[in-house]
């Protein structure tokens, strides 16, 4: 029997908190939560909004990693509706004259079943963290990437796990964009600005304990947020990273607001099955920061594209938790 959506109960203020602090724990760039959620007026929904004043824009100029970030977030909300045994209809920029507005959920109809994504993704939610933490030699086995590029192709999003030449040439290109941007003062300080300190009072931005060490024989090029200084409080000592990163390039077809919002949410799916088989993993940004550096992350051989993200994928630590925005503080009225 069908039900009338009519007949479905509208969000309660307890359904409303968990959706929210489900789509709060979704990653962004400098842990910056770029987002804000709104009940629909018949109060079976959410509608959700980029806010722009949380944006880093010398690192994201035209507002790729907002709208990526957002994209993260609706999966998230995605996941979170089927907790509450309802249907998540999801409509992507659905009002040109409302550019802010990135996507509505329509939350009126009960869950057609019970696992829409093949594993229940909802504990991975709160568990799942960004590792910049060494990982070991072992690689992730080709069942589980199988999986994570299935994953990623049904968000419209192509996965790629790169081969040894490719992972040089990306390592390369990343270092390149990360010594650009340790020279680069504005950027710097951009950068630093999201830097937070570990006493638990702040609701964003990068605990300097979640930071994590730099590789000391300098392979592995992790952010060094805004050239910190050596006796910066609760730096690491430099350690060993693996020899050779395992890593994945998520692209799309097209460089504008929906293959991001798509991005965002594939991102998302796969960080969660990871998360599930307890796969770590690190978004590379800075070679997407510099447009050269970005366009070369492509692979000519695997034709025309555009690489959203590079992720470092493998085993290891998972990771310190990074604070998170109140559902009242990200729930609001339209």
């Amino acid at each position: 029997m069908t039900l009338d959506p009519a007949l479905t109960p509208m969000l309660s203020d307890a359904d409303l908190r968990l959706l929210a602090a489900a789509g709060g724990a979704a990653p962004s760039l400098h842990n910056s939560q770029p987002w804000r959620f709104t009940p629909t007026p018949d109060g079976r929904g959410l509608a959700v909004y980029a806010d722009t004043g949380r944006s880093v824009p010398l690192a994201d100029p035209v507002g790729a990693a907002v709208h990526i970030a957002v994209g993260a977030a609706v999966f998230n909300l995605r996941v979170a509706a089927g907790r509450l045994d309802r249907e998540p209809l999801v409509r992507l920029l659905p009002d040109a004259a409302e550019p802010g507005l990135l996507a509505v959920l329509d939350l009126s109809r009960p869950a057609a079943e019970q696992t829409p994504f093949g594993r229940d993704l909802y504990p991975a939610v709160a568990a799942r963290h960004s590792s910049r933490l060494p990982f070991t030699q072992r690689d992730v086995p080709e069942a589980v990437v199988g999986e994570l590029i299935d994953a990623a192709r049904e968000e419209g999003v192509v996965l790629t796990v790169l081969e040894e030449e490719g992972v040089r040439r990306v390592q390369a290109l990343t270092a390149e964009a990360e010594r650009r941007n340790a020279a680069d003062p504005a950027r710097t300080a951009e950068s630093r600005a999201w830097l937070r300190p570990d006493d638990g009072t702040a609701g964003d931005g990068i605990p300097r304990a979640a930071l994590g060490p730099q590789d000391h024989d300098a392979r592995v090029p992790m952010r060094g947020f805004a050239g910190r200084p050596p006796e910066a409080p609760g730096q690491q000592p430099s350690q060993r990273f693996e020899a050779l990163p395992q890593l994945c390039t998520l692209s799309t077809p097209g460089d504008g607001p929906l293959d991001w919002l798509r991005t965002g949410q594939a991102l998302e799916r796969v960080w969660l099955l990871a998360t599930v088989h307890g796969v770590r993993l690190t978004v590379w940004h800075q070679a997407i920061e510099w447009p050269d550096t970005r366009w070369a992350l492509r692979d000519p051989a695997a034709g025309p594209g555009h690489v959203q993200l590079v992720l470092r994928a493998g085993y290891g630590p998972p990771g310190a938790a990074t604070p998170r925005r109140s559902a009242e503080e990200t729930l609001g009225e339209s």
